[in-house]
């Protein structure tokens, strides 16, 4: 497939174009510049041709050992894998020394370049097209990517460029969308009704079997400086992520694909998450909604810890987010080569993590080096086995059986003098494992009795470390609504 890269200076538009040619709001956009960091990916359209778009940081003037040099490398990693470079001017503004220097890296690059000149709607821009020409890029193609303006023209002039036999054709197919499947939420009122149905008629869903072959989704948040995207890059094995001392690098949510062990696996690195009160910036509050994002459309949640400051306050936050969000989460305690006494910090982390995180008791927790690659494999493991058991289900039979013999042991509590009877118990769904229970007064069961039976099914049917739903509905009264008969 065609791969093109948008290059650029800062703040010249760039996000804002990948995302009218993907079609939604991915890249995070703002007025100020140097919101891109990272390179980003994405399935693009235009008209009736198809192709993979990658957004790049703006291109500066810095040394290697700076923040801005390596933005800089990762965007001159985007050129040379491109088969087309956008170069985008804001002719609003007019050229800048900035753009003739890149302009000659890009003509040493000996790529394909076409010449964008944005914002050529607003009053004025007029001589900032005319003064494109003197980059010597060939005519400059005037759009307004905000607007979508002169999209039309960048089809006919990447189509010029490059030749119509370089696109796919519109329409065929294509990647699955970056989002994936939409988010399970609450259980439903039609998802209920449906499982009462089936309880009742003695209906046996069949179960299928797990399948370990099928794409796993992947994200990776932490509070800033954790070292999310340093793990991600030795998952990959390269520099694909922007990393360094700085906190807060990352800024929005950057997706990457691999395989692990023959596994496709789509993982997200994530924006740093602080304490809510902590967070000012505007631009801070769209990272941190972009990582909200990444977590509600993935399956298996890494939470990466600091190993030298753990179970911080954010860290217990960011677990119950993910748990309320349903997702499979896995904790990683990252940094472990700087740990001396190993031993004695594994044991009180074992114990902190089932005190501290009750709500998702067997929650797995691995020590894991983003430096040194240590425990790498042990934690794709553990979101394997996670994913495994968050996709988990069990037989109605099975369910209503461990029920008789669990309200035996504890029976439900007396309201005035009566037990409250509880019906039947099914799972309505996995992803996570959610169930129903059919009785005559759920108000009267309480949240102690309910804690019981969650933990019962966490217990007798092995679902540690994931959150459990459980609903709890009213029985139909099959005399309701009758007259009683006079004897």
């Amino acid at each position: 497939m065609v791969t093109i890269a948008i290059i650029g200076r800062p703040n010249v538009g760039k996000s804002t174009l990948f995302n009218r040619l993907v079609g939604r709001r991915l890249a995070l956009v703002d007025d100020q510049p140097g919101v891109t960091r990272d390179r980003r990916l994405g399935e693009a359209r235009l008209m009736d041709l198809a192709f993979e778009i990658v957004d790049t940081a703006g291109l500066e003037q810095a040394g290697a050992d700076t923040l801005e040099g390596r933005m800089r490398a990762q965007t001159e990693e985007a050129i040379k894998a491109a088969d087309l470079c956008l170069f985008m001017i804001d002719v609003k503004t007019g050229l800048t020394p900035q753009d003739q220097d890149f302009a000659e890296l890009l003509r040493r690059s000996a790529k394909r370049v076409i010449l964008v000149a944005n914002k050529a709607e607003a009053r004025g821009s007029q001589a900032g097209l005319l003064d494109a020409y003197a980059i010597g890029l060939g005519e400059p193609v005037g759009i307004s990517a905000e607007h979508g303006e002169g999209m039309a023209e960048l089809r006919d002039a990447m189509v010029e460029t490059l030749g119509r036999g370089a696109f796919r054709p519109h329409g065929t197919a294509r990647r699955p969308r970056e989002d994936g499947d939409r988010p399970e939420g609450e259980l439903t009122q039609a998802e209920m009704d449906a499982a009462e149905a089936a309880a009742l008629a003695d209906e046996e869903e069949p179960i299928e079997d797990y399948d370990e072959t099928k794409p796993l989704r992947l994200a990776i948040v932490g509070r800033p400086n954790a070292g999310k995207s340093t793990l991600i890059n030795r998952f990959l094995g390269e520099d694909r992520l922007l990393t360094g001392p700085e906190a807060g690098i990352t800024r929005d949510s950057i997706s990457v694909e691999w395989e692990w062990r023959g596994r496709k696996i789509k993982v997200f690195d994530t924006a740093g998450m602080r304490r809510k009160a902590r967070i000012q910036e505007k631009l801070e509050k769209l990272s941190v909604a972009d990582g909200l994002r990444a977590i509600r459309f993935a399956e298996v949640v890494v939470i990466v810890f600091d190993v030298t400051i753990p179970f911080e306050r954010q860290d217990l936050s960011i677990v119950d987010l993910i748990v309320r969000e349903g997702r499979a989460p896995v904790i990683a305690f990252n940094k472990w080569d700087l740990i001396e006494d190993r031993q004695a910090l594994l044991k009180d982390l074992h114990e902190k993590t089932q005190r501290l995180l009750p709500q998702v008791r067997g929650i797995k927790a691995v020590p894991v080096s983003g430096e040194t690659g240590e425990g790498i494999d042990r934690l794709m493991r553990a979101a394997a086995d996670t994913h495994e058991i968050w996709n988990r289900r069990i037989s109605t039979a099975k369910l209503n059986q461990w029920l008789e013999r669990a309200v035996a042991r504890h029976p439900p509590p007396a309201v005035a003098g009566r037990r409250v009877n509880i019906k039947y118990i099914t799972q309505v769904k996995s992803r996570p494992p959610s169930f129903i229970i059919s009785t005559a007064r759920p108000e009267a069961l309480g949240a102690s009795y309910t804690r019981y039976l969650i933990n019962g099914l966490r217990e007798d049917f092995d679902f540690p470390g994931v959150p459990i739903r459980l609903a709890l509905r009213k029985a139909a009264n099959p005399y309701a609504g009758k007259k009683r008969r006079s004897s």
